[in-house]
């Protein structure tokens, strides 16, 4: 734990210019209060790590305000957490004109980080935005630079990507992930499946910034929740459905069966015909001719850890 918490403060904090010295606010998925609870607060203060600990099952629009405060009043210098959580209250901020929380930057965990959120949480917090990719086992993770390139910390751990047989597959092609730790040495996890899909770049590419490290150039998502064609392809990395569709807050797709998707819709102000029409023929694109149907709700439901799970596929079930 010591050697992980000594990448986090170089490669994490250190990547972004900040420092376990500066107030952090880190929006996560462990319940600081009852579920019921409907007022702040909904947070508990780590003063020894400057922390400011918010629980993201309790984000709403009545709520959200008060999150706000509470970051300004602790004078939080960057944000960590789940992007759809940081997302959250950015799209409050600047639906209700809130400009008065400027952080340094937003850094990113647990979650696909989406262009859209990454626009919107610069723009409302006027800050940088990082990813980062560190699954639980702590048997791999990579980092992103400045030039927005995710770097594979190889003295964390060997990252590989494999094909369903698990061989080896050809850099930018993806595959699941698999993983041989390099810190837990009473542990140990080699070539561990932790379920998600990925692609690498070839070794020889090199980053602007400089680093030597191996470039992980996409996460596709969990390799039970890809799409899968009637033709038997896989389909991940589905955030550019959403590019023409403006007016959505957040999304889900939902895989009922290889010729039927449903698509849950938060919308945003002016969503209209036009957006539906737009994410129908950029999933047929990819899927080829499905039948797609498209809800609006007032929220998408998180899972039991608080996450957002972006693509969600019931085939099998």
């Amino acid at each position: 734990m010591q050697r992980w918490s000594a990448q986090i403060e170089a490669r994490i904090r250190g990547w972004a210019g900040v420092s376990r010295r500066d107030p952090l606010a880190m929006l996560g998925g462990r319940l600081v209060v009852p579920p019921e609870r409907r007022r702040p607060p909904f947070w508990v203060y780590n003063a020894a790590g400057r922390q400011l600990y918010m629980s993201a099952y309790h984000l709403a629009p009545e709520t959200m305000d008060a999150y706000l405060d509470e970051m300004k009043r602790r004078r939080v210098v960057y944000a960590f957490g789940y992007a759809s959580a940081l997302d959250t209250l950015a799209e409050h901020a600047l639906r209700t004109g809130r400009d008065d929380l400027r952080l340094r930057v937003a850094i990113s965990n647990a979650e696909p980080f989406y262009a859209h959120q990454r626009e919107r949480i610069a723009t409302a917090f006027r800050c940088e935005t990082r990813d980062t990719y560190a699954p639980t086992e702590i048997a791999a993770a990579a980092f992103e630079c400045h030039a927005r390139r995710l770097h594979v910390a190889w003295d964390v751990g060997i990252m590989e990507v494999v094909d369903e047989a698990g061989a080896p597959v050809p850099p930018g092609t993806a595959g699941e992930l698999v993983f041989t730790g390099l810190l837990n040495r009473d542990h140990l996890l080699i070539r561990y499946p932790q379920g998600d899909r990925g692609v690498l770049a070839p070794l020889e590419e090199r980053c602007p910034c400089g680093s030597a490290m191996p470039i992980l150039r996409s996460i596709e998502g969990r390799a039970d929740d890809v799409l899968v064609t009637k033709d038997g392809r896989r389909v991940g990395r589905l955030d550019p459905v959403f590019k023409m569709a403006q007016r959505v807050k957040e999304a889900q797709i939902i895989q009922e069966a290889l010729d039927r998707l449903l698509v849950k819709v938060v919308p945003a102000a002016g969503y209209d015909h036009t957006d539906e029409a737009s994410i129908r023929h950029e999933l047929r694109l990819r899927m080829g001719e499905i039948r797609v149907d498209i809800e609006r709700v007032e929220r998408i439901e998180r899972t039991s850890m608080g996450k957002f799970r972006a693509v969600i596929s019931r085939l099998g079930a």
